[in-house]
């Protein structure tokens, strides 16, 4: 009997702890699909896939060739595309299919958050808001502040991002988790007095927004774009291991 084959769109803190669950269980063959958008990934239990598939259709011939009985989309919850891409697959195909996404963050009492729907309108609120900004919305998306030559940017990313970008941008090279002590220290050595982010969710970044909460600071939050119609979602590696019928 062949093993039963999980695939996971990787990429997040919960795909490599869902695919080292997976790879502890005998009779499961678990393969982490990794976009290759970062250089240095972490390690990955199972196999590991790099690179895309060419759209929904790419994927679903993979599905079948490689006897995929299940999918896990476990992207970033602003990875859209691939998102869309798999529940299409998994349609297409007739494998099942589950989203794990993170919560999103909530504001607490003294928070001075500023929702918006896009990159595009977080840029726009900027002017006459801020000064000197924390950008940690990813290196993929300074194109939508690069307008923007009268603000100084602090820019975190994981790889070095590329243009275009504002033209007073200083780029800090790191990867989380990020505890408060630190994000304290960042925003007040580089005199910040706003955070942009996207609501990734999850405790890995949070600290930045405790962080301006407790200097009183401003966040313009990019909310997550809306999953599609009719998708099973958990929140959480325990809830994707329960959907599969195993357990931590």
């Amino acid at each position: 009997m062949s093993p039963r084959h999980v695939l996971i769109l990787g990429g997040t803190t919960e795909a490599r702890e869902l695919a080292a669950a997976l790879a502890a269980h005998p009779g499961v063959r678990v393969t982490t699909s990794l976009a290759g958008r970062v250089a240095r990934p972490g390690a990955v239990a199972g196999d590991v896939r790099i690179g895309g598939f060419g759209g929904a259709e790419g994927l679903a011939d993979w599905l079948r060739a490689e006897h995929v009985d299940t999918v896990v989309d476990a992207t970033h919850p602003f990875a859209e595309s691939i998102t869309a891409n798999a529940v299409r697959a998994a349609t297409a195909t007739g494998v099942p299919a589950v989203v794990l996404r993170r919560p999103g963050w909530r504001p607490g009492p003294g928070d001075r958050w500023h929702e918006v729907a896009s990159l595009d309108g977080a840029a726009a609120l900027l002017p006459g808001l801020a000064h000197r900004v924390f950008l940690t919305t990813g290196r993929l998306g300074l194109a939508a502040f690069a307008h923007l030559t009268d603000l100084h940017f602090v820019v975190r990313s994981v790889d070095p991002p590329e243009p275009p970008m504002p033209p007073h941008t200083e780029v800090l090279l790191s990867r989380g988790p990020f505890a408060l002590p630190e994000e304290l220290a960042l925003l007040r050595d580089h005199r910040i007095d706003t955070l942009v982010t996207k609501d990734s969710g999850g405790t890995a970044t949070a600290a930045k927004l405790t962080a301006a909460r407790q200097l009183a600071l401003p966040v313009v939050l990019v909310r997550r774009p809306p999953l599609p119609e009719g998708v099973e979602t958990v929140p959480d590696v325990a809830g994707a291991l329960e959907r599969l019928g195993l357990s931590l």
